[in-house]
């Protein structure tokens, strides 16, 4: 969203002193991240780090998530293409999904402890592509519809990359519409397009909701209903890609998908499903592309407090005694231990992909992270898929908070994020099984990169992961104390 700069004024006039004594410890080199941030950066996530901590008033989900969602309008240089999925006749999708949940299941929990089954709703998404005759404030083209929009988003396509983005906001905030700036650059970046898809959110539609509605997004990709603009698009040219809960729902999907596989009745063949009318066969897409991937619902393991001081999310010890206002969205009734799924469901591998173990036959997966509260959970999910034989393509960069591609779009890490988030969505659409693993730090201030071993990231064992997620779920007590994300 664009802030007016009244609005600016009256946020940030409160904020003066802080500003002042943050600029001038910066500036006596007094600050532990002067040696690394420029003081534009130093500024901008220490008063994010305010607004987001015990300090800041909470508010309700509710307006959160009206504050966050509002439609910004379409100008730019963007091509927007507005669709609608309808929920396929048959019920096998749900099926699927509530069948992969049970087998994954780890622990004595019944199924309605963990999940209560979601409706199979219409979907709305999103083609994105980028416009190249437009200036960043050119008003969409009046007078096209849907169908000619999309016409002219495919015209300007010089690849055959169709991202399957999924926003972040912790699975309760934020729109595709919100992300259109960054879909547009994606598109730009490889060349290709993005589908957007307006999937449900938590608290209102928790787990797994989301992840049917990432699941018939898929299919729709791949075996378009009738009336869709798009024409099938093969497998081979779809990269998942999302950040933030975004990334976790990117992971989450491709775990289902890796256990439709491991669990397809017939040896060597393509899982299927009814959609639409048809059996069609379910593959997996070409590659993942993931921005700081959330990855653990529990938030447990040591790098949320130890880089804590890079970042502007702030971590559980300062967060664990905030409670949002009540509204109608959240306490849930009845009570639910975490904004997005069941106390009991905070360490199943689709919920929480950390505690997947078998990644064996995933396609390549692409880490951009920086030195954030988030560091080690995509840091175990990367070393263990490349010990099960798998390619991981890993970018760290030093001293950068949580999505700082979007964040910091000034700064040049920002911009070599964009760089080889769109290099590895054309490499692995492209080359296809011809990728190797790869593992660099960006270090700060042009002073190169360092070469690292993907397979040995992190010195914790999966039952010491294991360990620490499960007594992360143990501190969340009742629905009363919640964990924020970004």
């Amino acid at each position: 969203m664009e802030a007016s700069p009244s609005a600016m004024l009256k946020l940030l006039l409160p904020k003066t002193p802080f500003i002042f004594k943050t600029a001038l410890w910066h500036t006596l080199s007094l600050s532990p991240t002067s040696s690394k941030w420029d003081l534009r950066t130093e500024l901008t996530i220490k008063i994010l780090r305010q607004m987001l901590g015990p300090t800041a008033k909470p508010q309700s989900i509710t307006k959160q998530q009206r504050m966050t969602t509002r439609d910004p309008g379409i100008k730019g240089k963007v091509w927007v293409s507005k669709v609608k999925c309808p929920v396929p006749e048959e019920d096998d999708l749900r099926q699927a999904l509530f069948k992969a949940i049970a087998e994954m299941r780890d622990g004595g929990e019944k199924d309605e402890e963990i999940y209560t089954e979601p409706d199979a709703v219409p979907l709305e998404a999103e083609w994105t592509g980028y416009r190249t005759d437009a200036t960043d404030s050119s008003p969409e083209p009046a007078g096209f519809s849907e169908t000619q929009k999309y016409e002219a988003l495919i015209k300007e396509t010089t690849s055959k990359v169709t991202l399957l983005y999924f926003h972040g906001g912790a699975m309760y905030l934020l729109d595709p519409a919100t992300y259109r700036p960054i879909t547009s650059k994606l598109a730009k970046a490889t060349g290709g397009r993005v589908f957007s898809v307006r999937y449900r959110l938590a608290p209102q539609n928790p787990f797994p909701a989301a992840i049917l509605d990432a699941l018939t997004a898929y299919l729709t990709l791949l075996y378009p209903p009738a009336g869709a603009p798009h024409e099938p698009v093969p497998a081979h040219e779809i990269v998942f890609g999302g950040d933030s809960a975004g990334g976790m729902l990117c992971t989450s999907l491709l775990q289902l998908l890796l256990q439709l596989h491991r669990t397809n009745p017939t040896p060597g063949g393509l899982p299927t499903v009814k959609f639409h009318g048809r059996e069609v066969a379910i593959p997996l897409p070409a590659g993942v592309a993931l921005s700081s991937p959330w990855l653990d619902v529990t938030r447990s393991l040591p790098s949320i407090e130890a880089l804590a001081h890079y970042d502007y999310l702030p971590p559980p010890s300062e967060t664990l005694t905030i409670k949002f206002p009540p509204c109608a969205a959240w306490p849930s009734s009845p009570p639910r231990a975490d904004l997005y799924c069941e106390g009991a469901a905070m360490v199943h591998p689709l919920a929480s992909p950390l505690a997947a173990r078998d990644w064996r036959g995933a396609p390549p997966l692409f880490f951009s992270l920086g030195e954030e509260m988030l560091r080690d959970e995509d840091a175990v999910l990367a070393q263990r898929v490349v010990k099960q034989g798998g390619t991981v393509v890993w970018r760290e960069f030093e001293a950068m908070p949580h999505c700082f591609g979007m964040m910091l779009e000034y700064l040049p890490a920002a911009v070599t994020h964009v760089e080889e988030f769109a290099k590895f969505c054309r490499d692995v659409v492209e080359k296809g099984g011809e990728m190797v693993s790869s593992g660099e730090v960006v270090l700060v201030k042009g002073k190169g990169r360092k070469e690292v071993n993907v397979g040995s990231l992190i010195e914790l064992t999966d039952e010491e992961v294991e360990g620490l997620m499960r007594e992360g779920r143990k501190s969340v007590k009742g629905g009363i104390e919640v964990h924020t994300h970004s």
